[in-house]
């Protein structure tokens, strides 16, 4: 399939660029394109704990979506799901890194361990206060030494970059991080694989098959389960889940992986705020795309610990339009319809020979429901037969209350 794209050589500067030229002045990037590809605050005077997070890109608007007030003061950019090199994340860190220190906030994945995790060194050895944490919040595979990191980072770099703007020292911060790390679970699904651009995709999840458990990068999860509702997909999800969180209440991340529309995310909402961990939600964040994996088609669900402290530093302001915000979980609110429009009940009464003509012709418009969106699609919006049929559905359940 085409993409929005120009050489893929060019994709990860491009991109940059972009984010850089709509923050409003608010975001800069450090000079040595193509080399080092490093997003920072415009307005960073190095008075406080700085916050540096990153890793390949692919999965926006993760990590220079979040640079800013309250979150990130620098995020470096990687190639498409590939780290950044250690001259990248040197520079990021020397950029914002003042008499306060830096956190550097890692995922769990070999690349970033390593080019981080040695760039971390070189900028302690010109003299400055460096820390890292390693954020490992996937479920998915609870026997795994090194579990991965997934959407759970998002809560390390709110929490953390809130308490950074509030003036905490670097000892403070990079302890709440651990603890933030310490609480975090998530787990994905996806009814597909994403696409990397100049490469073939992979046709790995079959037809009316969901894959549980996947990785950020496309990685296999553990099982393949067949997909029957978003409640079955849900509630698989949140048997993984509940069975690694504690009996606290919990704040709940819905994070869309790329390539899921909108209109399915609400659902997911819906689905999970009803689900068997729906008791223990404090609070959602989302639905939203915080951290994707390119255009893959599914979603994933990070819990941490609903603390006093944790809800005060999610909710605390940050001026980042990526970040959705903290919304407490509510039942569904109905208000009356206005005077007049409330429906008035008939009395039913039963006439055999009108059911079964009502009957066939319901039966009719159903059967017929794809051919006439396809003749729709021609000509017009291409939904004549869902509304038909929507309407002979509605009509077949209230048949017993029709006179």
């Amino acid at each position: 399939m085409t993409q929005f794209l120009n050489r893929k050589e060019d994709v990860v500067t491009e991109a940059v660029d972009g984010v850089v030229a709509a923050s409003g002045g608010k975001l800069a990037r450090l000079d040595g394109y193509p080399h080092i590809r490093v997003v920072v605050r415009n307005d960073w005077t190095k008075d406080r704990v700085a916050l540096v997070s990153g890793g390949g890109s692919g999965h926006e608007p993760a990590h220079a979506g979040f640079v800013g007030k309250g979150m990130l003061t620098a995020a470096v950019c990687g190639d498409v799901f590939a780290s950044p090199s250690v001259d990248a994340v040197l520079a990021g860190i020397l950029a914002v890194t003042g008499p306060a220190g830096c956190l550097v906030i890692v995922k769990n994945y070999t690349g970033d361990r390593l080019n981080f995790g040695l760039a971390v060194e070189r900028a302690r050895a010109f003299g400055h206060k460096v820390s890292m944490v390693i954020v490992d919040d996937d479920i998915a595979l609870p026997d795994l030494p090194q579990a991965r990191g997934l959407a759970g980072t998002l809560f390390v770099h709110k929490i953390a970059g809130a308490l950074a703007e509030e003036g905490a020292d670097l000892d403070a911060v990079t302890q709440a991080a651990e603890g933030v790390i310490a609480g975090a679970k998530s787990i994905g699904m996806s009814l597909d694989t994403c696409r990397v651009p100049g490469a073939a995709k992979e046709d790995r999840i079959p037809d009316g098959m969901a894959e549980l458990g996947l990785g950020i990068h496309g990685e296999a999860g553990v099982e393949q389960v067949r997909f029957e509702s978003a409640k079955a997909a849900v509630d698989a999800m949140c048997q993984k889940l509940s069975s690694v969180m504690a009996d606290d209440r919990h704040v709940v991340l819905l994070n869309n992986l790329g390539g899921t529309s909108m209109l399915e995310m609400e659902v997911l909402a819906h689905e999970i705020a009803r689900s068997s961990i729906g008791g223990k939600l404090e609070a959602m964040i989302g639905p939203a795309a915080m951290m994707t994996s390119l255009d893959m088609r599914g979603f994933s669900i990070s819990a941490l610990p609903a603390s006093a402290d944790n809800l005060r530093l999610l909710k605390a302001p940050a001026d980042i339009a990526a970040w959705p915000g903290v919304h407490g979980i509510s039942d569904v609110a109905v208000a009356p319809l206005p005077d007049g429009l409330k429906p008035i009940k008939p009395l039913p009464s039963e006439h055999a020979s009108t059911r079964a003509f009502l009957t066939k012709c319901c039966d009719i418009l159903i059967e017929a429901e794809a051919r006439l969106n396809a003749f729709d699609a021609k000509t017009g919006d291409g939904d004549t037969g869902s509304t038909l049929a929507g309407a002979a559905r509605a009509l077949l359940n209230r048949m017993d209350q029709l006179p």
